[in-house]
């Protein structure tokens, strides 16, 4: 398996594992909210209701952002390599290695850390369609190519 087929693996697996607590956290609030639904009544029971409502809106949320990051890693083909970045792109800049894919933590994998871009972030943007030996600058920062897989 290739340094870019773990990241992509790696993140998969994490986004995945987000996904799954994300559901969970949403059903037991779905049961809280019914099996309260039978045993109360009054102000503190809707209060509770709405409280539990809002908490299930910020995780549904959280899931469906987490399902898009999923869906934009299962469309990269890790086994392509070109010249030019584009999304799918382990780039090497200023000694960072620099995953275009989305906005996801950073990880450590074979012992190099790995920092994942959104195309949209100010950096990620910049790169795209540059190649080995461009700069750019962000933020007052330089940034040098030094390689593209």
């Amino acid at each position: 398996m290739t340094f870019k087929e773990k990241i992509v693996n790696h993140h998969l697996t994490l986004l995945q594992d987000k996904i799954d607590v994300y559901r969970d956290m949403i059903s037991g609030l779905a049961d809280d909210a019914q099996n309260d639904a039978k045993s109360s009544a009054g102000d503190k029971h809707e209060t509770a209701l709405s409280m539990m409502h809002l908490e299930q809106e910020k995780l549904s949320a959280k899931l469906q952002e987490a399902i898009k990051f999923k869906a934009i890693l299962s469309k990269i083909d890790a086994s392509v390599s070109g010249k030019i970045i584009a999304v799918g792109s382990l780039v090497k800049a200023n000694g960072l290695q620099l995953f275009i894919s989305a906005a996801l933590p950073k990880i450590t994998i074979d012992g190099v850390s790995v920092l994942a871009l959104s195309p949209q972030s100010p950096l990620g943007s910049q790169i795209l369609g540059k190649q080995i030996g461009d700069t750019v600058e962000v933020n007052g920062s330089r940034f040098v190519i030094e390689d593209v897989l």
